[in-house]
Parts: C-alpha cells; structure tokens; sequence
C-alpha cells in the first residue's frame, strides 16, 4: 500500500462525512515542496476548503494580517492550525506526508528535513486524539530517529518482496513502452531491467 491507495481510502470516508483530510507530497525537484511552512500552508488550505468552521478560524488568521498584506509567522500558521485541530466536531482529521526523504538535510541550520520532521513532532504532539497523522519515506537514519519514538504503528516495504517486483514491472512496462526502448536488443532491456530494479532503493 502507498500514500495514493491510503489517500484514496480516505477520501471515500470523507465523502461520506466521516472524515477530513489534508495531504502533502514532497518533491526533491520542487523547493517549494522542501519546505515545511508550505506544507503547513497547504494542510490550511485543505482543511479550510472542507469545513465552513476552519475557512472561519483562516479568515481570522488572514484579516489579523492586514488582509493578507502580511506575512504570517511560523508560530501564527500554527496557532490557526492548532485552532483547527482543536475543533472536534469536525470527526477524525487524516494529515498524509508522503516522500519525506525527498527533503534534503545537507543546506542551512536547522536543515528543511529538520524543519519538516519538527512540524510533524509538533502535530503528534499537540495530542488531538481525533488526529491522525500519517508519514511515508525511505529508511533513512536521521529520519527514523525521529520518527520511530513518536510512532504508534510502522510498515516497512523497503525489503518486501512485493515491492520490488512493482518497481521491476514499472521498469519493464517503461521500456517496452519507449519507442527508442523498443529497438534495444532484448538481452539488453533485460540487464537495464534488472541493474534499475536492483538499485531502485524502494523507490
């Protein structure tokens, strides 16, 4: 199962009533979906647009900030969030953040997987028992280490023999589906096949 089956499972308990969701997919190509008050403007956003209730507590944020004309801090967007999260009538909330790995650790002090693993601390520890929070990622040692304490249930495909062998028919399809692929010896396909979906890293 990945973030989309997850998400989409959600999004049918929604359209029921049942619940509200807010996702996020980081990207290692994109800065923007690096960046951890982004996602927390797009989880606002999304929840805003589901509920009259939290489209009230934004448009608060939004006028107390000039209309807009000001940027809200960090710790406003939270508060407003928090305000959001607190407001149980609304059901169970689903927060999904999915490629975490896809933040990079290597630029600036705190770094923007930091500031991005300090958000999602900051949501499992603000205790809404109707919140539920949901983070996909590679096994990487700094984000584990996080992550791992905070966890109520973790599922590793990393090593799933399944798992490999979606990445080896994904691989397979792309290159019978190239029209430069196509003209390759098939002993070649073969060894490209094989060498990507061994370096493939889960991914």
């Amino acid at each position: 199962m990945n973030s989309s089956t997850i998400i989409e499972d959600i999004l049918e308990l929604r359209k029921t009533g049942l619940g509200t969701i807010a996702f996020f997919y980081f990207d290692f190509k994109d800065t923007l979906k690096q960046a951890a008050q982004y996602a927390l403007f797009s989880v606002l956003n999304q929840l805003a647009a589901q509920s009259d209730a939290y489209s009230s507590i934004l448009s608060d944020l939004y006028s107390s900030h000039d209309s807009g004309s000001k940027q809200p801090s960090e710790v406003a967007l939270k508060e407003c969030l928090n305000k959001m999260l607190a407001f149980q009538e609304q059901g169970p909330i689903f927060i999904v953040f999915d490629g975490l790995d896809e933040c990079p650790d290597s630029t600036g002090t705190p770094s923007p997987r930091e500031k991005v693993l300090n958000l999602v601390q900051w949501f499992v520890r603000s205790r809404h028992p109707h919140v539920h929070v949901c983070v996909t990622s590679r096994p990487e040692v700094d984000i584990e280490a996080v992550i791992q304490p905070l966890a109520s249930q973790t599922v590793s495909l990393h090593d799933e023999g399944g798992q490999m062998e979606d990445i080896k028919n994904y691989i397979h399809f792309f290159i019978n589906s190239d029209k430069c692929a196509r003209k390759w010896r098939e002993e070649d396909k073969e060894l490209i096949i094989d060498t990507l979906s061994q370096r493939a890293d889960g991914m």
